[in-house]
């Protein structure tokens, strides 16, 4: 290949694509006599690596069902303005954000399966809800079934179904500010 540049003439070589015997592939580029310069990559990017899927930030266009319990309000209307500033913020339209309210934890998974038949196709589906130990002996029957329940749903109906049902001891430590665990 010859090319001008100005008043002078240069020549440029480019060998071939070789492969190699370390699971590469090659090519040389000579700009001037004496001078080369290679170019490699890998035959596999990854390395033998498994491929990360990730996705976005945004949930611009997308449409959600939360369906959120009426049972421990206090603490739950907290959780509703936490998920609905997340999904505002990441791009959704408040039209295509529908809020359910069912009367407690109990009915979450019930409304969660039922949400994609009664409301245009979702691309997902939040769950928001509180479970106080206090002094009741049913805590952990309602917490298994509820998980249970949101599991399923998850697994059958919904690509995506995150689940924010928390499991206190009381009140006191449901309402206690949490700090992120991780790394720092």
């Amino acid at each position: 290949m010859t090319r001008n540049w100005g008043d002078q003439e240069t020549e440029h070589r480019i060998s071939a694509v070789t492969e190699t015997h370390w699971k590469t592939r090659l090519f040389l580029v000579e700009p001037a006599p004496g001078h080369s310069i290679a170019f490699w990559e890998w035959d596999d990017p990854h390395k033998g690596r498994p491929v990360a899927v990730e996705g976005d930030l945004s949930a611009h266009g997308m449409r959600f069902a939360v369906v959120v319990s009426r049972w421990n309000a206090v603490i739950t209307d907290r959780l509703l303005q936490g998920a609905l500033d997340g999904l505002y913020r990441s791009g959704a339209s408040r039209r295509d954000v529908q809020v359910i309210r069912v009367p407690g934890a109990w009915e979450i998974h019930l409304a969660s399966a039922k949400s994609r038949g009664k409301w245009p196709m979702v691309d997902a589906v939040i769950t928001l809800g509180v479970l106080l130990r206090g002094e009741t002996a049913h805590y952990e029957a309602i917490y298994n079934e509820v998980s249970r329940g949101i599991a399923i749903a998850a697994g059958n109906r919904h690509p995506s179904m995150p689940s924010a049902v928390l499991t206190c001891e009381n009140l006191e430590q449901a309402l206690k500010p949490r700090r992120h665990q991780g790394g720092q």
